[in-house]
């Protein structure tokens, strides 16, 4: 969970007066606002507050001061996991989008394109949504916690951008309706990376069904790339209706399981390269746009990354001056880094700039999670469990799929530092040429022991 208060507004109170509002941005986004109302203290051991109206250089500080204090509450091991942290955020977003608690109805999209209109409240945190979608479809209580709901936005070319995987301290009602764009739906989508819990899914019919629309709709949007003897067979099996060996086929194919992301820029091996990345089978796989044209393609192992961490920052949309952005003067600037071994003793820093480096960070968090769970002898499960039962929540159990939590950075200056095992495999890249060519070149634009294959200008 990434957190930033990259902006404040001036606003008018019922009685006329005027107060400061902090505008926790939660993942990227406007999640909700911290009403300062000078006298009283919001939070707990918040930094001293001040009599008289603040200057804007203080109201600068007083920003800088609850971001900090937001990401030392979240990156508290006990604080920042708990059900009343995470019911503090639900409410603050109800209360700032003004959405009342009541019944309503929630389209929640499949990978076809099929709807399942769900009845729920609008207080509803994720959990409750997801399990009312899997009552609907009729999904094995044992199997919910393969799927998870994501943001996604549609694209005017029927294109599809993942922004975020919906987590338990949102509504998703109020979040996708609070961004009033017809474009942004809730779908349905597998949650794990290793295809060996495809077989887990495929023993039920529903989960089946599932899986194997998930899998066309990746191969219809290009994210599975396919030859032409491998579509007519992939045809075949679907005019027979063979899902499961149409699925099994799909898993011998290239990125098969990754998420794609839009076109985005990275430092590597150079700044303001063009680069589409996709997650997937444990790496961040890069398809790179070199300033001399020469396409590259290489593969980041997550179990390489020692650390990566989200920066956000306000980028003025017209030439403004030094004072802070306001949010229509300026967008959020979002950066995902990570710290990579490219060789042995040698650790690299790679940035990506994305408006998706926050959903790419979460890939890599769920990454390293299944991980650990199978290093401990555990495996993908709906877990049932007590938790507390606020005012907003009408159910009594909650999906859990969590890993032993990870190590915190040393430097506690570094906001959002996720830490790796130190456990390092190898990792292979190799060169290629801009033909989609299966041959292997050899490439010395890159240092360490990368493997490159090329890929058309098309995709970039």
């Amino acid at each position: 969970m990434h957190f930033s208060i990259p902006e404040t507004e001036v606003r008018s109170g019922e009685n006329g007066s005027t107060y400061v509002a902090y505008n926790i941005h939660v993942n990227g986004v406007l999640h909700c606002r911290i009403k300062k109302e000078y006298g009283n203290n919001v939070v707990p051991a918040f930094p001293p507050k001040k009599i008289f109206t603040l200057t804007p250089a203080e109201v600068e500080q007083r920003r800088e001061q609850l971001e900090k204090y937001m990401q030392a509450v979240r990156q508290d091991p006990v604080l920042g996991a708990s059900e009343i942290f995470n019911s503090f955020l639900r409410k603050a977003q109800q209360e700032t989008q003004q959405i009342p608690t009541e019944e309503v109805h929630l389209d929640v999209h499949l990978s076809n394109g099929q709807k399942i209109k769900v009845n729920i409240l609008t207080s509803d945190q994720t959990e409750d949504v997801l399990e009312a979608v899997a009552s609907k479809l009729e999904l094995p209580d044992e199997l919910v916690g393969y799927f998870s709901l994501f943001l996604v936005q549609e694209g005017a070319d029927g294109g599809c951008t993942f922004v975020r995987k919906l987590q338990e301290f949102e509504l998703p009602y109020v979040s996708v309706t609070s961004l009033r764009n017809p474009d942004f739906h809730v779908v349905l989508r597998k949650s794990y990376w290793d295809t060996a819990y495809d077989n887990d899914v495929m023993d039920n019919r529903v989960g089946l069904n599932l899986l194997y629309a998930q899998t066309v709709s990746d191969i219809e949007r290009g994210w599975i790339l396919v030859n032409k003897d491998q579509h007519r067979q992939l045809k075949s099996l679907q005019e027979k209706g063979s899902k499961k060996e149409f699925i099994r086929l799909a898993q011998t194919l290239k990125y098969y399981g990754y998420i794609k992301f839009d076109p985005c820029i990275t430092d590597f091996p150079e700044k303001g390269c063009h680069v589409i990345v996709s997650a997937g089978n444990n790496e961040l796989n890069f398809h790179i746009k070199l300033p001399n044209d020469q396409m590259k393609e290489g593969s980041f192992k997550v179990t390489r990354m020692r650390c990566w961490r989200v920066t956000s920052s306000q980028v003025p949309m017209t030439n403004g001056t030094k004072n802070p952005c306001n949010s229509s003067k300026c967008e959020v600037k979002l950066e995902l880094a990570f710290e990579y071994l490219m060789s042995k003793d040698r650790l690299q820093w790679v940035t990506i700039t994305s408006p998706q480096a926050i959903m790419m960070s979460i890939c890599l968090q769920s990454m390293v999670d299944e991980l650990m769970v199978k290093k401990s002898g555990g495996s993908i499960k709906k877990m049932q469990r007590k938790r507390l039962n606020g005012s907003l929540h009408r159910s009594d159990s909650q999906q859990a799929v969590k890993s032993p939590p990870l190590l915190d950075s040393p430097d506690p200056n570094r906001e959002q530092v996720v830490k790796l095992s130190t456990k390092l495999t190898s990792v292979s890249l190799r060169g290629i040429s801009t033909s989609n060519s299966a041959n292997d070149i050899s490439s010395n634009d890159f240092h360490g022991n990368y493997a490159f294959e090329g890929i058309g200008d098309d995709d970039l």
